[in-house]
């Protein structure tokens, strides 16, 4: 790795040279990268959008009824906003202010990042250490991945774990331990020359940063990050969300700029990845951290060098779409890239479909940060509110319309995860089904585990996840052996099938659920 990135960062200055008056010559005779850009915004252009903070929410807020907002921004070692908008929970009076702590969602990530980087500046660990020696139980399913996987390769989602490794056994309900126990089972795309999106990837590289200090993640968050930054209102532990008198419910939309608060999102077992829980109060240290390169009140709390890996490119999260396009990368737990005028961005969103969105967004070079965190369904408007402040910031006024924009792209992101199969419109003239008894019985599954078909009269149902609270899904009757059944969790959308293989006997050897079949993983075969 060490010399992967020696070999890119010459080819890099070599690039940037080639062209137009040369750069000055180093001793051994290469030219030398030209310097990153200064900070170019001037106060003022920063007071002037703190000021249209309270229009972008106000104007966010009216268009989609999204119940509270809370926006914080940083500015060179200063707080200089911090406020909360609309009610925790629809039809309760209780206000949202800089101390309602919300769910973060995937903004666990970057804080997440920075904990890991203080184990790595502690020396414990390096970024390049093979997970596998801090965690002796990490496998995948590649034995040389498995031996070669740095805490880099994990945060960076370039294990080869296909995107959404795991997730569907955390809507079963399935703990940490026990999900990543079985990401040895998920096929690998190409170790380190893919970008798949992993949560419990994610979560695995955090949890051996743990185990190197024989410290709970939990508590290894607390004691390197939240304590010294005086963040009491953050955590890595759901209960501590549920208890925390100032916290803002969750939300999905029912139409007609109308939310409901109908779920609960437990995310413990990805906690380094997604379970997080926080205030803008709270964050806006971990804001001031970071733009001072881990210091905070005098105090290097945080390895400068260890935090500025977090933000390098490690991964092309977003290939360029044409040769005018600009590259997207992922870092350490953020997401990467460079703007118009050639500065480092750096920043993350949260999205809980169960009801949560939050985003952040930092110019380092700047020293400015923002973060938006909601309590509805992710439906692009925190990402128009950082987005919107930063347009403000750099061109005096909106040059789009945000909200618009990026509801147009979870839109798109909603349509591209629906069911390949149309379940809601079965055959005009269904084939009948057997009799209940052909498909009673239990069906074993290395990776979900067994899944046991029972009948109450005609009417069957399948149960599946852990054996002291498993789920039953009602099914319906599709056509001839093929079944329905309803989705559930983070991850659901809509209905599923399951479709039985019959054998000559009459009975039916197996089923396939497609909703779980992925990655090749959802077929039940009977035991």
């Amino acid at each position: 790795m060490v010399v992967v990135a020696a070999v890119a960062a010459l080819t890099t200055a070599c690039a940037t040279a080639g062209g137009g008056v040369a750069a000055p010559a180093t001793s051994s005779g290469l030219p030398t990268a030209p310097p990153p850009p200064a900070a170019q915004l001037t106060p003022e252009q920063v007071e002037h959008a703190v000021a249209s903070v309270d229009d972008l929410v106000g104007d966010a807020m009216e268009r989609t009824g999204v119940p509270g907002v809370a926006v914080a921004v940083v500015y060179r070692d200063e707080v200089v906003y911090s406020q909360g908008f609309g009610v925790r929970e629809v039809g309760k009076p209780e206000t949202v202010d800089a101390d309602t702590v919300f769910q973060l969602a995937s903004l666990s990530k970057p804080l997440a990042s920075t904990v890991v980087a203080g184990v790595v500046g502690s020396g414990a660990i390096e970024w390049d250490d093979p997970v596998v020696a801090s965690n002796p139980d990490f496998a995948l399913r590649d034995p040389y991945v498995t031996a070669n996987a740095t805490f880099a390769d994990l945060l960076s989602h370039r294990s080869g774990l296909s995107t959404g490794a795991g997730d569907l056994l955390e809507d079963l309900g399935y703990d940490r331990d026990h999900i990543l126990g079985r990401l040895d089972q998920q096929p690998l795309a190409p170790f380190r020359s893919s970008y798949n999106y992993s949560n419990f990837g994610f979560t695995a590289g955090a949890e051996a940063a743990a185990d190197a200090t024989a410290t709970p993640w939990e508590d290894l968050a607390e004691q390197t990050l939240f304590e010294p930054l005086g963040m009491a209102e953050t955590s890595y532990r759901h209960e501590d969300y549920l208890t925390a008198a100032n916290r803002a419910a969750i939300h999905v939309p029912t139409g007609d700029r109308t939310w409901a608060a109908r779920y609960q999102r437990d995310a413990d077992a990805e906690a380094p990845a997604g379970g997080a829980s926080s205030s803008v109060h709270d964050l806006a240290q971990w804001m001031r951290l970071q733009l001072g390169a881990g210091l905070y009140d005098g105090e290097q709390v945080i390895d400068a060098d260890a935090l500025t890996v977090t933000r390098t490119p490690h991964s092309v999260s977003n290939p360029p779409g044409s040769p005018v396009s600009r590259t997207g990368f992922y870092g350490l737990g953020w997401n990467v890239s460079y703007d118009d005028r050639g500065r480092l961005q750096i920043g993350h969103s949260g999205a809980f479909n169960l009801g949560a969105a939050t985003s952040v967004q930092m110019l380092p070079v700047e020293e400015l940060a923002v973060v938006a965190l909601t309590n509805g369904r992710p439906e692009g408007i925190a990402e128009a509110i950082t987005t919107g402040f930063f347009d403000v910031a750099n061109n005096g006024a909106l040059t789009v319309d945000w909200l618009t924009a990026f509801a147009g792209l979870f839109a798109q992101l909603e349509e591209e995860d629906a069911p390949e199969t149309d379940w809601t419109q079965p055959p005009a003239q269904p084939e009948p089904a057997r009799a209940p008894d052909a498909y009673v019985g239990t069906y074993d599954n290395p990776y979900y585990g067994p899944l046991t078909v029972t009948a109450d009269g005609d009417a069957l149902s399948m149960s599946m996840g852990p054996s002291d609270r498993p789920t039953v899904f009602p099914l319906t009757h599709y056509s001839g052996d093929v079944f329905t059944f309803e989705s559930i969790g983070e991850n659901a959308n809509g209905l599923a099938g399951a479709l039985f293989t019959v054998g000559p006997d009459g009975r039916a050897s197996s089923v396939r659920l497609d909703f779980y079949d992925r990655t090749g993983l959802g077929t039940f075969t009977r035991g």
